[in-house]
């Protein structure tokens, strides 16, 4: 079963259901193809598809994939995902092309992998959840008609001149550290999307999370952030600090905005983040393992 998200990414998507046929096997798949028309939509689609449909495919972005991952979590069912976000961090991270014809094509081969999953105040993420300047930024992103990759970029520089960082109590298995931070990640892959890479190092298959403190710094070093998480090097800053970890409890100030793959919400001061071992089978681009022992 294809799930089609026809407003994610701000792209038409009325020749998808064409791709998807002129591009899949018919030999190794009976497609049916349904659309989601509200939010949440998805998950209750994905829902009704367990045990009727051996693969549910995302078609959408990370919020997308988001919806429909926490339906097929922990169950039999394969999930698979043509990337139509404007950062599909997830997509990417697992090797599968951006191209739709190609993404489609990818399903055929079948290569299934188990990937480790995660909870943040028991809702869901899969790629990374976050609090703090990059949840604020979605949440402003959120509201603007105008999506893509630009026009985030112009709200993070709009946003940086004012933003003032908070103290956060970060517990990771039993260890307490107590930080003032720009933002904070819980990055069970090692990107945002766009080839951003918060946690260069990061694995979906290792039962961990990266937790990624970004230290205040000076804002004439805000580009550079910016560039060394396109180069992937990130880790290698002294205002990034990262601790892998199972078990994460923090507490904030104030009730304040997080993000769950990119989704924002307003939440209480405490979080709770639980990583959930080999979870979700899902089908990966040929790229993947080499990408993941980057």
């Amino acid at each position: 079963m294809f799930i089609i998200n026809p407003v994610s990414g701000g792209r038409n998507k009325d020749n998808v259901p064409e791709l998807i046929e002129k591009n899949l096997d018919p030999h190794l798949f009976e497609p049916t193809i349904v659309f989601t028309n509200r939010a949440y939509h998805a998950t209750k689609l994905a829902k009704n598809g367990i045990g009727q449909y051996d693969y549910i495919i995302a078609v959408g972005g990370d919020g997308t994939v988001n919806e429909i991952a926490s339906a097929v979590v922990g169950t039999d069912a394969v999930m698979g995902i043509i990337p139509f976000g404007s950062g599909n961090g997830l997509s990417r991270f697992l090797g599968i092309p951006m191209d739709t014809e190609k993404a489609v094509r990818t399903l055929n081969e079948r290569r299934i992998e188990t990937i480790d999953a995660a909870r943040l105040n028991r809702q869901w993420f899969f790629n990374i959840a976050g609090m703090g300047f990059d949840a604020h930024i979605g949440e402003v992103f959120a509201q603007n008609k105008t999506r893509g990759f630009v026009t985030y970029i112009k709200a993070a520089f709009a946003e940086v001149l004012n933003y003032k960082p908070e103290r956060y109590q970060i517990e990771v298995d039993g260890k307490i550290f107590d930080r003032e931070a720009f933002m904070v990640s819980f990055a069970n892959s090692s990107q945002f999307g766009n080839n951003a890479h918060v946690s260069p190092r990061a694995s979906v298959q290792d039962g961990l999370l990266d937790v990624c403190i970004v230290k205040p710094f000076p804002l004439y070093r805000f580009l550079e952030m910016g560039i060394r998480m396109f180069l992937k090097l990130a880790d290698r800053s002294r205002y990034v600090e990262i601790i892998r970890g199972r078990h994460i409890f923090v507490k904030r100030t104030q009730a304040g905005a997080v993000h769950l793959d990119g989704e924002p919400q307003i939440m209480e001061a405490d979080a709770e983040i639980n990583v959930v071992p080999n979870s979700l089978k899902i089908i990966t681009g040929e790229r993947f393992k080499e990408s993941s022992r980057a």
